[in-house]
């Protein structure tokens, strides 16, 4: 059963959420977050490298699944945004594990069926597609989604792989 590690990059806050997934069968692992506080933006870069260092050397994920960066008004924002991105990817080398990419619509699409989704309607089905019963913190919860939405497109892919060795 393939392990997906789902990461929602924050420069404050940043996400995760572990997953099995094999064929319909979803299984949850684990989430949380890693929480940088203040400070310096370098030290909060590297607390989530480590973070994110940490999470790959316990759960062993076959595969790593991290939210795109969207460009909103503050470029600044998307600026350390981005780089929290990339000290969650760079962490996730030693093990040398497939990156993939998504965008907070394809997420939203892939969850709910609906890219313009809500944050508590993706809350609501990450909960009820993981059968959980209680509420996970947003940014955890924003985490599984991307592990799922990786998950549920991961079949497709496979199919389409297949399709193309065959021609």
């Amino acid at each position: 059963m393939p392990r997906i590690l789902g990461i929602d990059p924050g420069s404050l806050v940043t996400g995760y959420g572990v997953v099995d997934f094999a064929g319909r069968d979803l299984k949850y692992v684990a989430s949380g977050t890693i929480v940088t506080g203040g400070g310096a933006f370098p030290a909060r870069l590297e607390t989530i490298f480590r973070g994110v260092e940490v999470l790959v050397a316990e759960h062993v994920p076959d595969e790593f699944a991290i939210e795109n960066v969207f460009v909103s008004r503050n470029a600044d924002s998307a600026l350390k945004l981005g780089q929290a991105r990339a000290a969650a990817i760079c962490a996730s080398f030693g093990r040398d594990l497939p990156v993939h990419e998504y965008t907070p619509r394809e997420i939203k699409q892939a969850v709910v069926g609906r890219g313009g989704a809500p944050k508590e309607q993706v809350q609501h089905m990450v909960r009820t597609l993981l059968g959980l019963r209680e509420a996970l913190p947003a940014d955890a919860s924003d985490a599984l989604a991307v592990a799922l939405c990786h998950a549920f497109g991961r079949e497709a892919r496979q199919r389409l792989a297949l399709a193309e060795r065959k021609r």
